[in-house]
């Protein structure tokens, strides 16, 4: 399924990552790798399935550390940078020229989410009759959800109320979500499949061994002499001692004496425990 032509796609990618840190210290939290692929990228082929591609259609807010996303997005995307945080809701509204008066299919950049094909983003489009809010949840399991469910990181906002978003910094549960929850116009699209938000080392680590499966997920130009059981190790990395249900970063470094179980290694010396 398609995306109708008046609607575009904003991945919010602004945010600072405190809690992910000292990762998110390296790179922003859009660009930390799940299964040997940053974030970013699992949003754009995501988006890709429903045929929302290249600046026209899909644009995305930066702030911390803007510049490596620019650089790793190169072309396939609008661009915008905000010099100070201006939420979810704010966010819409900086980008309300390009909008140009279209609906928006807005995702968090830190989703990591498995659909039972060919569903995902096709299931909040379909049916949709360009008038009511719509959210991905998974089953609730903090507090205060919306209808038994907890947000699951994209949402599908009507043309009507996108253009009406102060311009602000402001938060989309407050400006919209949760108006439409009372007025009764707010659809809760069940996922089909799995969700994490990335946003801890433990939900960070929980995402890497779920695209992992129970084995190891080899990147590029990996090299074992040691050991690594149900791993995901990045391009370029070295393991001489012994892994265990861990992330290793593009070019990380294990030494012989090592045996990690539960973390995330970056380069040699940083170790960021997860369990």
């Amino acid at each position: 399924m398609r995306a109708p032509d008046d609607v575009c796609a904003v991945v919010l990618a602004a945010g600072l990552g405190t809690r992910l840190r000292p990762l998110t210290m390296l790179r922003p939290k859009a660009l930390v790798p799940v299964g040997n692929q940053t974030l970013l990228d699992r949003t754009f082929d995501r988006l890709a399935e429903v045929g929302l591609t290249g600046p026209d259609r899909v644009a995305v807010n930066t702030h911390w550390l803007a510049g490596q996303i620019d650089e790793h997005v190169d072309g396939r995307a609008r661009l915008s940078f905000e010099p100070e945080p201006l939420g979810t809701a704010g966010a819409l509204a900086n980008l309300n020229a390009w909008i140009d008066g279209r609906s928006v299919l807005v995702l968090n950049a830190d989703a990591y989410v498995v659909a039972d094909a060919p569903e995902d983003l096709a299931a909040l489009l379909r049916g949709w009759d360009g008038t009511r809010v719509r959210m991905h949840g998974v089953k609730a399991g903090l507090p205060d959800p919306f209808g038994g469910h907890n947000f699951a990181g994209a949402s599908l906002l009507p043309a009507a109320d996108v253009a009406v978003l102060p311009d602000k910094p402001g938060e989309l549960v407050r400006t919209t979500w949760r108006p439409a929850e009372l007025s009764g116009r707010l659809d809760v699209v069940a996922l089909p499949g799995r969700y994490l938000d990335c946003g801890t080392p433990a939900d960070y680590l929980a995402a890497n061994l779920d695209a992992a499966g129970g084995a190891n997920l080899f990147g590029d130009d990996v090299l074992v002499t040691g050991e690594a059981h149900g791993s995901v190790l990045g391009d370029g990395s070295r393991v001489e001692g012994a892994v265990h249900d861990c992330v290793l970063w593009p070019g990380a470094y294990v030494a012989p004496h090592e045996t990690l179980h539960q973390v995330i290694r970056v380069g040699r010396d940083l170790t960021v425990p997860a369990a």
